[in-house]
């Protein structure tokens, strides 16, 4: 049991300081390290986990503490939140006065144009991580592709769309 909270403190740290754009822009790496590193879970179970991490209400990054519930209990969910909120937060603190009194400085400027185009690559890679781990059959590739539709063409609530979904998934329409 030490041993694996050991291991997530030191996933969760790391990934902590690879945040950049928030915590979905790290899903990729999360999932290679839960899934392929040290067979915490496996791919749908992942995804599936991070799915219900979204639907709750809460931080984005909801899905941390159910891994590290599913790899030690309790104990695990706590290790696993601490480490991925700690690291990023003390180094936040450390920089900010920094940062903020360099706002206007010419390399700020430029290390933010650099960064900008990157975290949306790693926002882009998580969403296409998620896509290819959930469409396990037809009939999820198809709600997929019309829940995308939906979110992006309509002004529903989300929350339609996802009761809409789980109403779909109970019926064994989907699944």
């Amino acid at each position: 049991m030490i041993h694996a909270l050991i291991e997530l403190a030191l996933v969760y740290a790391q990934l902590s300081l690879l945040a950049f754009g928030g915590g979905n822009a790290i899903l990729p790496e999360m999932q290679r390290q839960v899934v392929d590193v040290h067979h915490w879970t496996t791919a749908q179970e992942f995804t599936a986990l991070f799915a219900l991490a979204q639907a709750a209400p809460g931080p984005n990054m909801m899905v941390v503490g159910l891994v590290g519930y599913q790899v030690a209990g309790i104990a695990g969910a706590v290790v696993a939140t601490t480490a991925i909120a700690l690291p990023s937060s003390v180094l936040t603190l450390l920089v900010a006065g920094l940062w903020f009194r360099f706002r206007d400085a010419p390399w700020r400027k430029a290390l933010q144009a650099g960064l900008q185009p990157v975290t949306a690559a790693l926002i882009m890679a998580s969403a296409v991580l998620l896509v290819w781990t959930a469409a396990v059959d037809v009939s999820t590739a198809l709600l997929l592709c019309v829940s995308t539709w939906l979110f992006l063409r309509t002004k529903l609530h989300p929350l339609v769309i996802l009761g809409g979904a789980a109403l779909l998934g109970v019926a064994g329409v989907v699944g």
